[in-house]
């Protein structure tokens, strides 16, 4: 891969970084044995490489390379204004991992984290005690996949795996008080073929149409593989969320948007979701000041957004507009109760 100056960068995860504290850990070793070509360097804390100053996020993403480290503090969130609870009371999320394999253009991350490298917390097993602790005293829908994409670096970790697991052993002990959401962009489909389902466990796929992910969806999987992974994870047995969220302006979106929803129509009975969420782009304005910055050339970072309460999204006849679009072409296929919109949250 070559950067415009013509200078190779290295591949990625030519080096990982490793906290002293996570040395000792099980899953350190596990993740290192799938890179033994890599540098490891051991570090004292993961701040101390991922929060450096005068970062360049887009060239450290080009080249990303991996951090190993110990979580502590508080392991949960509670849910986010502009992310949708779904219906439910007690909404919460979760980072086993920050930052993303793939390059979307739009994506909040470029604004929230100064660095383009992927931090992987190894101590899963204390975030499963918050969250057995916090089940004592109230159910919980959980996303857990907000930061990252789980499925896309499945193969490094095996963190998705071990989420379905968790889940399973929860409600088996208090039936019913634990929902996940496994939100992704990534087919997966040989995983979904290689785990027990559960109906604790959401898979949601964000969809966009073909011409959005050419443009600014970089590295992510093709609309059609997306849709072929969704139809396999519910022929394995799980609910199935399909995410139209963010939908991204373009000159002839109508007709994007409506090519892409025929392509669900050929692969997916609509019918047999779960649900399905709609939402127009919508950030928060500290967080799109840092992605201006990382992409000054991006469309749909530089849109001139409209700015209300500290969130920008698009004008509001424009996005009320679109939202309204798809929310009546998706009743022609799903009832009403299963259209979820991030403004109605």
């Amino acid at each position: 891969m070559k950067s415009l100056n013509g200078n190779f960068y290295n591949p990625p995860f030519s080096h990982i970084y490793v906290e002293q504290e996570a040395l000792a850990h099980n899953r350190t070793g596990e993740i290192l044995a799938r890179f033994p070509h890599a540098k490891v360097v051991v570090i004292d804390h993961y701040k101390d490489v991922f929060c450096r100053s005068r970062q360049d996020y887009t060239a450290q993403h080009m080249a990303q390379n991996m951090i190993l480290a110990v979580k502590h503090g508080s392991l949960l969130y509670e849910g986010a204004p502009v992310c949708q609870s779904f219906g439910n009371e007690y909404f919460y999320y979760t980072s086993c991992a920050m930052n993303c394999v793939y390059d979307c253009e739009y994506c909040y991350l470029k604004g929230m984290y100064p660095s383009g490298n992927l931090v992987v917390f190894v101590n899963l097993e204390d975030i499963f005690a918050e969250i057995e602790e916090t089940l004592k005293r109230h159910p919980m829908y959980l996303c857990v996949s907000y930061d990252t994409d789980l499925l896309a670096i499945e193969h490094m970790t095996g963190y998705a795996s071990r989420w379905i697991e968790f889940v399973r052993q929860q409600n088996e002990r208090r039936p019913g008080s634990l929902k996940i959401e496994l939100r992704t962009k990534c087919a997966g489909r040989e995983f979904w073929k290689n785990v027990q389902p559960h109906p604790g466990v959401i898979c949601a796929f964000t969809l966009s149409p073909q011409a959005v992910i050419d443009a600014c969806e970089h590295r992510t999987p093709s609309l059609e593989q997306r849709i072929l992974g969704a139809a396999e994870a519910m022929r394995a047995g799980f609910p199935v969320r399909l995410c139209f969220d963010p939908m991204l302006y373009c000159r002839d979106w109508r007709k994007q948007y409506e090519d892409m929803l025929a392509q669900v129509d050929a692969r997916i009975d609509m019918e047999q979701l779960v649900d399905v969420s709609v939402g127009t782009f919508r950030v928060s304005q500290d967080y799109l000041k840092k992605m201006r910055k990382n992409e000054p050339y991006s469309a749909v970072v530089q849109f001139p957004y409209q700015n209300d309460g500290g969130v920008y999204h698009y004008p509001t006849e424009l996005m009320e507009e679109m939202e309204q679009f798809m929310v009546e072409r998706l009743a022609e296929r799903i009832g009403r109760e299963k259209i979820f919109q991030w403004q109605e949250t």
